[in-house]
């Protein structure tokens, strides 16, 4: 997949696109993409294993910025549980939950970085 231009308003979506193929070359099975409640959309939710896997992903035109994880704050965090949880309950899963980040610099050099168990939402409420 090519990279985009930092200038292109595709970005995020191309960043998105990149991570799905990214978890999918790694085993993860793909369930939804861009899932919403309420206001709350969650990027990417995926499967490994016995386990769902809630992502958020952040991409960044310059790695001169701030590294995208730290993007996702307490109530992102608050929020992508409240989402995780209606998740589950809709589709009827009882099956152990965690929520990863896929950051994408693309910089002097295109960088990926994956944070499994980047946050616990459950202590932030």
């Amino acid at each position: 997949m090519t990279k985009p231009g930092k200038h292109n308003k595709t970005f995020g979506q191309w960043g998105e696109d990149f991570a799905v193929q990214y978890l999918e070359k790694k085993g993860y099975t793909l369930l939804a993409r861009n899932y919403t409640y309420e206001r709350v959309e969650v990027d990417i939710i995926c499967r490994l294993g016995d386990e769902i896997i809630f992502v958020e992903v952040k991409t960044r035109s310059s790695d001169m910025m701030a590294y995208p994880e730290k993007a996702v704050g307490k109530g992102k965090q608050r929020n992508m549980r409240m989402a995780a949880e209606q998740f589950m309950e809709e589709n009827k899963l009882q099956l152990p939950a965690r929520f990863d980040i896929v950051a994408l610099v693309k910089g002097e050099k295109f960088e990926v970085v994956h944070i499994e168990d980047a946050f616990y939402p459950f202590d932030v409420l």
